[in-house]
């Protein structure tokens, strides 16, 4: 039923009997379903040919509609094409985003997927987006529960996608949900802080904290070799209060190339001045615990007054 409907948003006097369709009653104005063709086509009459008037109290409604009712292709198409624009325009408008806007994109992570691919990646891939953008987008995110799957491809994109200052925000914002990442994407991350190295420039604090919350979060996640990398990246990269603690999570890592069956092994040769002594525990998961009840250890007793 959905799925044949095309929206119109008017003035308050449009009322029910005059539209024929079901209206939904806003403050400000009227949401108006009127049966008409497929979304493709419904896209060419919201941009091309019929002129249509939307207020911003009735987007939250539209949008909880369309992504709850819609699949994700084309709960997408909606987000890309009528939301993002309409977002960025308030932004840069009033300097901060109405309420009910911030409420639509609080909806439209209900799918994860669209929401990725319609906002929050082409706002990145734009390389147009602002610092308030940034605050504001990242700020959704930290509020909303958004699936492993696809907050891991996001950060995958993220990290391949031409650096951008804004992009820090949304990774380091992803990396404190604290998935559990595949190494995939781990050693996606690791290329993306190491590609800095070769920078004449001082990054900003934003991408320091980036590091430090990519280090705290998967040190031991990291190989041998990205763990070394990364010691000598903050040499290059060095910011006077972040710094000393990236170091310091460094030094604490296992890689995971150093465990083998459970058991971490200590390097040939390496320094124990600033690290911790690295010990071979064996594993004993799995095993069998068995108890001699005859040679049990000695219970203290509480003397009788």
């Amino acid at each position: 039923m959905i799925q044949n409907m095309v929206i119109i948003v008017g003035a308050v006097g449009i009322t029910h009997q005059q539209a024929c369709c079901k209206t939904f009653q806003c403050r400000q104005g009227a949401l108006i379903l009127i049966p008409w063709c497929s979304l493709c086509d419904r896209e060419l009459i919201q941009h091309r040919e019929v002129p249509v008037v939307i207020v911003t109290l009735c987007r939250y409604v539209a949008t909880k509609m369309f992504v709850s009712n819609l699949n994700a292709r084309l709960a997408q198409r909606f987000l890309a094409l009528v939301l993002l624009p309409r977002v960025r325009r308030d932004i840069a408008e009033h300097k901060r985003l109405h309420f009910a806007l911030f409420q639509a994109l609080k909806k439209s992570t209900y799918k994860a997927g669209a929401f990725y691919k319609g906002l929050l990646l082409p706002l990145c891939a734009s390389r147009s987006c602002t610092l308030r953008e940034a605050v504001i987008f990242s700020s959704v995110l930290k509020r909303s529960s958004l699936p492993v799957l696809h907050s891991a491809a996001a950060l995958l994109r993220l990290a391949q996608m031409e650096y951008a200052g804004t992009t820090s925000f949304f990774i380091r914002v992803l990396l404190d949900k604290k998935y559990a990442l595949p190494y995939k994407v781990v050693d996606a991350l690791s290329a993306h802080f190491l590609s800095f190295g070769s920078e004449e420039r001082q990054m900003p604090v934003v991408w320091h904290q980036g590091l430090l919350c990519f280090v705290q979060r998967y040190k031991h996640q990291f190989t041998t070799a990205d763990r070394d990398a990364l010691r000598q990246l903050t040499s290059k990269q060095h910011h006077h209060l972040v710094s000393p603690e990236v170091l310091r999570e460094l030094d604490q890592a296992e890689p995971r190339d150093a465990r083998v069956n459970g058991v971490t092994v200590a390097a040939a040769g390496a320094p124990a001045a600033g690290r911790f002594e690295k010990i071979v525990v064996e594993s004993r998961v799995g095993q069998h615990v068995t108890e001699d009840v005859f040679n049990m250890p000695p219970v203290p007793m509480m003397d009788e007054d």
